[in-house]
């Protein structure tokens, strides 16, 4: 087992921002770490936990004054809703924040070779906040932010996100459609929230080729996503050759999750973890970091994130497995549609 190069971050505090009725609740973050207790694996992690919340300059280099002014207040008058999906509570600011920091302490664990891989186990999640709006359980856009940390402080001119959420990640893509030094590539479920991810958006001005967005009808499942991965993600990582690779790590495209209706496995993620450990040690020396985001089965949420984390840490103990992987795809088709719309943008076999 590798201690030196893998870690997580996590803070107790990110618990605070919870409603008991709400899919997006603490408990999900408790699951996870009561499993990696349950499989005494935490030793063999590196534990990263911010000290603070992120500096509000940090955070204006995705969002709006006015926006995270207006998220403080809403707290401050204990607003309970900031919008019809996404709830707030008296701590939420402070929490959103630290999630914030917590994503900032990753990139600088990476930067500075203290970790190669590294699971921020933040909440709230972040991929549909937009730069002037929060929304879909998310306050601030945790990875875009760290991405832009990683522009303008460590000078990087290639990042790839990649976004296996099971919703769309409307806030990143939204945030990065014009610019070319960032590839954002999202598999999703379509139709569903947010409705946007169409193969019609491919990003805007110099960005234009940059955005690659992979919509799959309900019911796809494991060979769907590994012939995606394998057939157009690693060719694409492989062309642009991004010098660090950020992941929105949501587990709702899991069979069993209440919010979506695609057909993963368990192991699935820990297959899709390590072609992207694959791609990212071509280019990247590896470093990589994933984004907490959505997963609403709170039991097999745990088991996914502890099956990539014995991926990524390179551990070799046993997956846990559900019994029900099947490598046929079933939209063979459409992802055959999706690989001829980008062809003209990258050297997709």
């Amino acid at each position: 087992m590798n201690k030196i190069s893998t870690g997580i971050v996590y803070h107790d505090d990110f618990l605070l921002h919870t409603n008991y009725y709400h899919p997006e609740c603490k408990e999900r973050l408790e699951a996870i770490m009561e499993r990696l207790t349950e499989k005494e694996v935490l030793n063999c992690l590196t534990q990263i936990v911010p000290r603070h919340g992120a500096p509000l300059e940090t955070i204006a280099l995705v969002h709006g004054d006015h926006y995270i002014k207006s998220v403080e207040k809403a707290c401050k008058d204990n607003r309970q809703q900031l919008d019809m999906d996404t709830y707030l509570t008296a701590r939420t600011y402070e929490v959103a924040r630290l999630a914030v920091q917590g994503g900032l302490d990753a990139v600088a664990a990476m930067m500075n070779g203290k970790l190669k891989k590294v699971f921020a186990l933040l909440r709230p999640p972040g991929h549909h906040a937009e730069a002037n709006r929060g929304m879909g359980f998310c306050i601030f856009n945790n990875i875009a932010i760290a991405a832009r940390v990683l522009q303008q402080e460590y000078g990087l001119e290639r990042i790839m996100i990649v976004d296996w959420d099971v919703h769309h990640g409307n806030g990143t893509q939204h945030i990065f459609e014009e610019e070319d030094g960032v590839l954002f590539f999202s598999v999703h479920q379509s139709p569903a929230y947010p409705g946007t991810g169409g193969l019609g958006e491919v990003g805007r001005k110099k960005g234009t080729g940059y955005t690659l967005n992979a919509p799959l009808p309900p019911g796809c499942g494991d060979g769907d996503y590994l012939m995606l991965f394998q057939e157009i993600v690693l060719p694409v990582m492989h062309a642009f050759a991004p010098q660090t690779l950020l992941v929105s790590a949501g587990q709702d495209a899991y069979r069993g999750d209440p919010l979506a209706s695609m057909n993963l496995s368990k192991e699935c993620y820990a297959r899709i973890a390590a072609l992207l450990c694959q791609g990212a040690e071509a280019s990247a020396g590896g470093k990589m970091i994933l984004f907490l985001e959505g997963g609403y089965n709170i039991d097999a949420q745990a088991d996914i994130v502890y099956n990539v984390l014995n991926t990524i840490g390179e551990w070799g103990l046993p997956l846990v497995e559900d019994g029900q992987t099947d490598n046929r795809p079933v939209a063979e088709g459409t992802i055959n549609n999706i690989k001829n719309r980008y062809k003209q943008y990258w050297n997709i076999p």
